[in-house]
């Protein structure tokens, strides 16, 4: 069973909306900002997960509920 926390509706329709039109977002992730370019959200494992780039192009995947809007 996995331990995640479904986030709020209002926060995973930012990170879609964002996703579909490209849009950079400020995030926290671990207690560290990141600057993040959403490309797609999907659901593996129990748990959903947001695939983005970085600001150096970095490719990163990370579990919905590990972030901060």
């Amino acid at each position: 069973m996995s331990d995640y926390r479904p986030i709020a509706c209002a926060d995973h329709e930012r990170l879609e909306f964002a996703a579909l039109t490209r849009q950079w977002l400020d995030v926290r992730v671990d207690g560290t900002s990141q600057r993040l370019l959403p490309l797609d959200m999907y659901t593996r494992d129990g748990a959903e997960w947001l695939q983005a780039r970085n600001e150096t192009g970095e490719g990163v995947v990370l579990r919905l509920d590990r972030l901060k809007l």
